[in-house]
């Protein structure tokens, strides 16, 4: 990096020029938006009082801003999708700091993406600032979650990580019937008895996006989304301010489906897209119907891909059952870097051994596809 250049931490993102943050960032990313975080952090669903502190970077060259990174000081590990809570246990079990730890993500959101705003500079020109910074503020370490894999050599305390989500793959399909010819025939059988059996019960779905979601839809989405966590023993990230926040403001990027059963609404999906994917985040119902979930969550979903000319679809992070649906094992990447010495050899040779690992089950879980296979 040149001499000129000056980084900063930034405690909120109103203090960082909205102008220059939609200047420097050239995707088409709903999660990446400006609202988007606002939203966040004005709710405050993300607050220093949720183990969220805002530290965003900002890198600037006079007066010019040249990059921002999202980044959180953290407290704990909940909401990343990327687990090191094994590596917090290690530390505690020898009574050193594990928190409080740098991460550069999108919160509760397990999304490749840029996480990196600039044209000028690279993820790798910051490696060392980020270090410098830790060492300064006695932060243990820091972590980049689901970015693009960085092909030049890391530095040496730099640790690459590797997870596997599932993700379906739009390849010119003019129909799910379309889709499905790609199948071979007992999967096919299996998938539309999936599919007619949501129809058997009952169940209607309708499609809103955007402007067509009311109040009264978004209340039903938010009663869901609470009793998702709760059934788990948790209690939810986000809150009804937040939903309410990026519904009004981000007009051409979320769709909603809700089921009913005739009398009353049953369950229902969030989703976000932009112009060449879609992103399933949110589901919950108050009432089970058998294969519901994979009606709203995975088939609805491949269809509106579809329609839409959607190039792709990321359905969240973990599930074994996507894979008997069409959705493909790829790889994920992220980057820490951790301060105590005595720990970096342990955490390198996990690393090593998990991207090993991952490499491995990616190739088990493509056996698994129920594409028909080719000659």
């Amino acid at each position: 990096m040149t001499t000129h250049i000056k980084i900063n931490f930034i405690n909120a993102i109103e203090n960082i020029n909205e102008n220059d943050w939609n200047k420097l960032n050239n995707s088409t990313c709903p999660f990446l938006r400006y609202d988007f975080f606002k939203a966040l952090e004005n709710s405050q669903s993300v607050s220093a009082q949720q183990g969220w502190q805002p530290h965003h970077l900002l890198a600037k060259a006079g007066d010019d801003a040249l990059a921002i990174m999202p980044i959180y000081l953290k407290s704990h590990s909940w909401g990343e999708y990327v687990f090191d809570w094994d590596w917090a246990d290690a530390f505690k079990r020898y009574n050193i700091d594990y928190y409080p730890k740098l991460v550069a993500t999108i919160p509760f959101t397990p999304v490749n993406s840029d996480k990196l705003l600039s044209s000028e500079l690279h993820l790798c020109n910051l490696f060392e600032p980020l270090i410098q910074h830790c060492e300064q503020e006695q932060i243990n370490s820091w972590h980049l979650l689901y970015c693009d894999q960085i092909t030049t050599a890391l530095p040496e305390d730099v640790y690459q990580r590797n997870t596997v989500q599932f993700h379906w793959f739009n390849r010119n399909y003019k129909s799910f019937d379309d889709f499905l010819n790609t199948f071979t025939s007992r999967k096919r059988r299996s998938t539309r008895k999936e599919r007619l059996s949501v129809v058997k019960q009952g169940i209607n779905i309708r499609r809103l996006v955007n402007h067509q979601i009311t109040q009264k839809d978004l209340d039903f989405f938010y009663l869901t989304y609470q009793l998702t966590y709760l059934k788990r023993g948790h209690q939810p990230h986000l809150n009804a301010e937040f939903f309410k926040d990026i519904v009004n403001k981000m007009t051409d990027n979320v769709l909603l489906l809700i089921a009913d059963n005739g009398q009353e609404d049953v369950a229902c999906a969030l989703f976000f897209y932009d112009d060449s994917q879609l992103y399933g985040r949110y589901w919950g119902c108050t009432e089970y119907y058998n294969n519901l979930h994979f009606e709203l969550c995975y088939y609805q979903g491949i269809e509106f891909c579809i329609e839409n000319n959607l190039t792709s679809f990321n359905p969240g992070t973990q599930g074994e059952h996507k894979i008997q649906r069409g959705f493909e094992p790829i790889l994920t990447y992220s980057y820490h870097w951790i301060m105590h010495p005595s720990f970096k050899d342990a955490i390198k040779d996990f690393c090593q051994q998990e991207q090993s690992h991952m490499l491995l089950y990616q190739e088990q879980c493509r056996e698994f596809l129920p594409f028909k296979k080719l000659d």
